[in-house]
């Protein structure tokens, strides 16, 4: 069975942000994790894309670590790439973010994606093995 997928969009490298703590639980948890930031090259040994179009494989679920105007930006691009759900983290959502979510075809969550998968991302002991190879399993 092939591993599920997510774009993490607002991917960081500080350890201390969600938008790396995401990377990280994702990765742990056997996903094949994408981090998207148009300012980075590479987090946690993945190669970082500049945006969701970029990312060479079909991916099943995005999770944005932006803000809501970025999220506006970003949305049409997840769109086209046929992502089908986003979890709009706290801080990420707003009422036109999710509006337009929905007439674009997109299941908007507006909840902590970390937690959806059953982990605490208060937790410091959290670690993540990295892979040079995109799209490989982490274990």
């Amino acid at each position: 069975m092939e591993p599920k997928s997510i774009a993490i969009i607002g991917a960081s490298a500080d350890r201390a942000k969600f938008g790396n703590k995401a990377v990280r639980a994702y990765g742990s948890e056997g996903y094949k994790v994408f981090p998207v930031n148009p300012k980075e090259k590479e987090i946690e040994g993945l190669t970082v894309y500049k945006s969701v179009l970029d990312i060479p494989e079909p991916v099943e679920t995005a999770s944005f670590y932006v803000p809501p105007v970025v999220g506006l930006q970003v949305i049409e691009e997840v769109a086209q790439k046929g992502i089908r759900e986003v979890y709009l983290n706290p801080g990420a959502e707003s009422d036109e973010l999710y509006a337009k979510a929905e007439s674009l075809g997109i299941r908007p969550i507006a909840a902590c994606s970390i937690r959806a998968i059953g982990i605490d991302p208060s937790d410091d002991k959290m670690e993540f093995i990295s892979t040079a190879d995109q799209g490989k399993v982490i274990p």
